[in-house]
């Protein structure tokens, strides 16, 4: 088989991007910082979900300074929706890094920007290439797809000695120089045109030189190990009033969702029923007796590895005194109030239902 043409390819890659790119918030600005929050952003999330975030977080922390000063919570409220959020509490933690030890300045080279939490070999290349223009290949999930077409890779890009060929095969692309502008190429043109199914390909600029498109493979590729099915998991949470106000805890740091308030309860184990599980959950997490009544709604949400069906119940507490045992804090809060406290997309939902069914006016 003939070499790739590494060269004739950065070219029409390079041409195509000048006139093809498209317009985004985050280009063309040069801010490592804002770089690296648009990157960590777009980690498993689509460019248009991420666009109105980055909007919003350029307006409350427009530099590593104030997000130094802001809070852990000021910064989850602000990622809410986003998902994935302990790429919100690794960009604070970072932050504090940054400010305390690299006079708030990203370091330069992928092997530095790695030992800060949250960034690996992908984000690390992306912030390198595009804020300081080092010769780094940069490959996410449109990149992959690009890649393994022009070069007809068989293999499964699931495995880490793949993605290494892969990326090799881009470095050698990117060689020629102008290698920010070569990575995003690759972005875009996976992302516009060689998409999964169904790619454009009489509109690609580097048809001529793509393997896949010459050998009609392009709708088999790339090869993906075949996923599992991801489990289903039933959950009960406790709607617990106290006149105008709702108890709501905050999930401990290290687990899912950690750092943001949800309504307290947990999963329900087998052989249980709702209510059991609710007052078992309740005595584990916060040290009180309870009493489940009127369910207020049900909920479904699918997460990366499992997915839930919510059960809400009005829970009236009987005995015992609240106490941290499974939780990093409580609160008793206004229901008017709830919009301010950083929440999970379920959870945030059961506060809107709770605020309808109480009639309270409320602005979220």
């Amino acid at each position: 088989m003939t070499q790739i043409p590494y060269k004739a390819i950065h070219q029409l890659l390079f041409s195509w991007y000048q006139l093809n790119a498209r317009s985004l918030p985050w280009r063309g600005i040069g801010d490592p910082y804002l770089i690296w929050i648009s990157e960590v952003m777009l980690q498993q999330t689509r460019v248009d979900t991420v666009i109105p975030y980055f909007n919003k977080w350029t307006h409350a922390f427009p530099d590593v300074f104030h997000l130094y000063h802001a809070t852990e919570e000021e910064v989850l409220k602000l990622w809410e929706g986003l998902g994935y959020y302990s790429r919100a509490r690794n960009i604070k933690k970072s932050a504090d890094i940054l400010v305390e030890q690299y006079n708030g300045k990203l370091p330069q080279g992928p092997g530095e920007l790695k030992k800060l939490p949250g960034i690996g070999d992908y984000i690390a290349a992306a912030i390198s290439s595009i804020a300081f223009n080092d010769n780094v290949p940069a490959l996410e999930a449109n990149g992959i797809r690009v890649v393994a077409r022009i070069s007809d890779f068989h293999e499964e890009i699931n495995l880490s000695k793949s993605k290494s060929k892969l990326t090799n095969v881009l470095g050698e692309v990117i060689k020629f120089g102008h290698a920010g502008e070569i990575n995003q190429a690759v972005m875009d043109l996976g992302s516009e045109i060689c998409i999964s199914q169904n790619p454009a390909c009489e509109t690609c600029p580097i048809k001529s030189y793509c393997r896949a498109f010459t050998n009609n493979t392009q709708n088999v590729l790339p090869v993906k190990k075949k996923k599992k099915p991801i489990p289903h998991v039933t959950v009960v949470a406790a709607v617990i009033l106290k006149g105008s106000k709702a108890l709501i805890t905050k999930r401990m740091p290290n687990k899912l969702l950690g750092g943001l308030w949800e309504f307290p309860g947990g999963k329900v184990e087998k052989g249980e029923t709702h209510q059991q599980a609710l007052s078992r959950e309740l005595v584990e997490e916060i040290g009180v007796q309870a009493e489940a009544g009127k369910n207020l709604g049900v909920y479904e949400h699918a997460y990366t590895h499992f997915s839930v069906t919510v059960y809400a119940f009005f829970t009236r507490i009987i005995s015992g005194k609240l106490s941290k045992i499974e939780v990093a804090d409580y609160q008793w809060v206004d229901v008017n109030s709830l919009s301010n406290f950083p929440m999970g997309k379920v959870d945030r939902q059961i506060s809107k239902d709770l605020q309808a069914e109480m009639r309270i006016d409320h602005h979220i």
